[in-house]
């Protein structure tokens, strides 16, 4: 059983299960009011980070593959399901305005309609071919999957065929997102360019029921799909495809004159790795209400590195914690909330300075914690590095216990 092969997992559910309980019983719509819904939602939005991180985790901590492009995953999630949110939306809109007219608008005015509110901002008045299916949210919900899988797969298949590796494959994913971002900016690829999508915390059908609702039930949604990812992650590296993909990481060479198919392996690891950043960014940018190009420039891509470098990678509660960690620190360092720092004839704003403080952390981290703050975890669990000395440890000479494989 899964959870008997991993005691640390039920841990984890149950603190996930705590957690939203005591959010639900807080918020102003199921509990005491004690937290706003503005808060309500930035906890949300958190969890659905720290599913991204963990899914950074599964394909930089375990397999050893540093995408610098991850977020653009996560920002296509949020696309695909920005799509059927802003099309049903305008279309509820758009359907009241037209019914009050004498003759009943017909499906091509309505149509159009829609069109000319969603694009009318960039100067057009069409639906472009991305749109056809943006009015059937299973459809969509299909794409949410399907786009970015399909583009982590081409992608992958081009770069690990040709065995490109290490910092050069970086770069290439950084360039992707790159390409990625500067085409969507432009109005004529269909998304609106720098103005994205809007209104999307406007949900289709629910207008009578209150935002505060809307965000502890999108809270509920994110901490199941945070819940689901800890299973599927941790069924992932505890079985004979974890410790193929952890073994790729640290001997790549000797893997594959071992006969296995290597290639296969990374990218199976990459493609799943960007579907659960596209869950994840499909229930993050409903409760952030908009998304444009700038949410998948390579910048955000580092921060999610970073963020699982400070949780502690080849952990999936490490990056979980580095996600949640720097993502509520973030915001409450640039959200005003913190007080101004007065060091004598100069103050220090916070807004200002945050990612020098962000930096100098990471630097801190790496320098005396350099396996992530998850390594205080380890060290109260008695969970070491094994000092081996020459000595075997395993039943087979040059083996480790699991429990030292584990730490």
């Amino acid at each position: 059983m899964l959870i008997r092969r991993h005691p640390a997992l039920l841990t984890a559910l149950a603190i996930l299960a705590l957690f939203t309980l005591t959010v639900t019983l807080m918020s102003e719509a199921y509990g005491s009011g004690a937290l706003a819904t503005s808060t309500v939602k930035l906890l949300g939005k958190t969890l659905c980070l720290a599913l991204a991180a963990l899914a950074m985790d599964l394909v930089w901590g375990y397999a050893g593959i540093l995408s610098l492009g991850h977020m653009a995953f996560f920002a296509l999630g949020g696309y695909m399901i920005g799509q059927w949110l802003m099309y049903a939306r305008t279309a509820e809109i758009v359907g009241r305005t037209l019914a009050a007219a004498p003759i009943p608008p017909t499906p091509a005015e309505l149509r159009d309609g829609i069109a000319g509110q969603i694009f009318g901002v960039v100067g057009s008045a069409d639906l472009p071919w991305s749109w056809s299916l943006a009015g059937s949210l299973p459809a969509q919900l299909v794409l949410v999957l399907a786009v970015p899988g399909l583009l982590a797969l081409g992608f992958g298949w081009l770069a690990f065929r040709s065995r490109v590796n290490g910092v050069y494959l970086s770069i290439l994913t950084q360039a992707m997102t790159l390409a990625l971002a500067l085409w969507l900016f432009q109005n004529d690829a269909g998304f609106r360019g720098n103005n994205g999508l809007s209104g999307l915390q406007n949900i289709p059908g629910q207008a009578h029921v209150p935002q505060s609702v809307i965000a502890v039930r999108f809270l509920w949604g994110s901490a199941f799909a945070l819940a689901c990812g800890f299973l599927l992650a941790t069924w992932i590296t505890g079985g004979k495809f974890g410790s193929v993909i952890r073994a790729i990481r640290d001997d790549e060479t000797r893997v594959r004159f071992l006969g296995y198919p290597v290639e296969t392996f990374k990218l199976a690891v990459f493609t799943l790795s960007a579907m659960i950043c596209a869950v994840a960014g499909a229930l993050y940018y409903p409760q952030a209400g908009i998304i444009n190009p700038a949410e998948m420039m390579p910048i955000a891509s580092i921060y999610l590195a970073v963020w699982v470098a400070i949780g502690g990678r080849g952990r999936i509660y490490g990056a979980v914690i580095g996600a949640i960690a720097v993502s509520l620190l973030s915001s409450w360092f640039t959200g005003g909330r913190a007080p101004d720092l007065r060091l004598g004839g100069y103050t220090v704003h916070w807004v200002d300075w945050w990612q020098v403080l962000l930096g100098l952390g990471f630097v801190a981290v790496t320098l005396f914690v350099p396996r992530g703050l998850s390594s205080i975890w380890d060290a109260t669990a008695g969970l070491r590095h094994p000092a081996r000395r020459g000595a075997d440890l395993g039943p087979d000479a040059g083996a480790l216990q699991e429990r030292e494989a584990e730490a």
